[in-house]
């Protein structure tokens, strides 16, 4: 998995990578600007009073449901109480209307994901290469099934200790975790070698702004060693490994089946045990559901009694529909959610971004990005922002960026507008032509 080379950046872009926490104070008050978090206060201080019962266990059986037009920042809040909870706190988001598949039962397709928002976090002796990334290079090709989309081949890592140096290649499996984490130069991580598990420890450098990640020194001895290491699998990477032959190896090319009952009662028996003897700690993470709308009445009868589970993550739901039908049903009710589970969750509102906050948001957005932007073009995207939405400004920011080849001016974010059209020019567009053939 991990080839050694003789001594010889990349870029990453996720709608909400920027997203470190809440950005409250000591009080619990939402600053205006904080750990990438921009306006929504009262949600914000909301879903930072949810983090606090949650960590007393006052949550146990309940949920958090999130409601609010579309481009509301429902799935930033979301994050953001991941990660106020712990950064080794499982995060996993799908959307209502992934539970339907002709190759899994809806139950499965729950079960799957509300074992993979449980980690497990486990201490042993393994090998592990160790250091600060002097420099990094991520191989892309072609994805397999989509000509359009590059995905990671492999990944040339160059770490360094204060006494060593070492260069070398991995994976895929490896790349896509770099990724996913947000890894970059100048970030100190450990890299278990027969397991090829990531973890970012945090950063030498000085950092400035608000994207501060946590600074560690350099280390120190050789790159490769041996020592205590620390990290979290999930219960799903733990049933996937008992239910097929393969070992570890299972964790990085499974999936796609269905896991018999009996293996993951099992696992929970072997998970108990680790943790009474002390070599394992649970820690519940975040099963986040967007489009919750979508999910149908057995879906929810499923999640309602799943809550009460001992092994249970926090569950967050996301809509943007007010009174609407249960999906299975001739019912109406608040939010397509049947009111026995509607009872069982806090209800957090969230507000359309006005100017100052899109344009706070672009601001971010273009850092986290990379793209260098006149004050200008970013006012002229705030404004832009609050005629249109949030979702669109900022999708501009990249097109534009291609356009200008270099710093972003309000005139190539002009010309990205006239390729690329918002929703309500789309939809007179559409009209006027319909009007026509009349």
């Amino acid at each position: 998995m991990i080839e050694e080379v003789p001594k010889m950046s990349f870029e990453r872009v996720g709608m909400h990578s920027h997203i470190r926490g809440l950005g409250l104070d000591e009080n619990g008050r939402a600053r205006f600007i904080g750990d990438g978090m921009v306006g929504q206060v009262k949600a914000r201080e909301a879903a930072g009073i949810a983090v606090r019962l949650i960590k007393r266990g006052k949550l146990a059986g309940k949920g958090i449901l999130l409601v609010g037009p579309t481009g509301s920042g429902k799935t930033a809040i979301a994050m953001g109480i991941a990660r106020e909870l712990g950064e080794d706190v499982p995060f996993v988001q799908i959307a209502g209307s992934e539970i339907y598949s002709a190759e899994m039962k809806k139950t499965e397709f729950l079960k799957q994901a509300l074992r993979r928002a449980i980690g497990v976090k486990i201490s042993e002796e393994r090998k592990v290469y160790e250091g600060a990334i002097e420099k990094i290079e991520i191989k892309k090709t072609r994805h397999p099934f989509n000509p359009y989309v590059e995905v990671p081949d492999s990944v040339l890592i160059t770490l360094k200790t204060k006494d060593d140096e070492k260069t070398f290649r991995a994976g895929r499996e490896i790349a896509y975790q770099i990724l996913e984490q947000g890894i970059e130069e100048g970030d100190v991580i450990q890299i278990d070698a027969e397991s090829g598990r990531v973890s970012k420890l945090g950063t030498t450098k000085e950092e400035e702004g608000i994207f501060l990640k946590r600074r560690v020194g350099l280390p120190t001895g050789p790159v490769l060693k041996i020592k205590e290491f620390t990290y979290t699998v999930t219960l799903h990477d733990l049933d996937i490994v008992n239910s097929r032959a393969g070992g570890i190896l299972s964790l990085f090319f499974g999936g796609g089946m269905e896991i018999n009952d009996e293996v993951r009662q099992r696992v929970d028996e072997t998970v108990k045990g680790w943790v009474e003897e002390g070599k394992a700690v649970l820690v519940p993470g975040v099963l986040f559901i967007d489009e919750c709308h979508m999910l149908d009445i057995e879906a929810f009868s499923f999640l309602a009694r799943a809550m009460e589970s001992e092994l249970a993550p926090i569950l967050i739901l996301a809509t943007n529909r007010g009174r609407t039908r249960i999906r299975g049903t001739d019912i109406e009710a608040p939010h397509g959610i049947p009111i026995d589970m509607l009872d069982r969750l806090l209800i957090i509102n969230t507000e359309p971004y006005r100017k100052d906050e899109v344009r706070e948001i672009v601001k971010i957005r273009a850092a986290e990005e990379g793209i260098e932007i006149s004050d200008e073009a970013v006012e002229y995207l705030a404004e832009l922002g609050e005629k249109t939405s949030l979702r669109y400004a900022v999708q501009l920011l990249a097109p534009a960026h291609v356009l200008a080849g270099g710093r972003v001016e309000r005139e190539h974010i002009e010309r990205a507008e006239e390729y690329f059209a918002d929703i309500k020019r789309s939809i007179a567009f559409v009209e006027k032509l319909e009007g026509m053939l009349q």
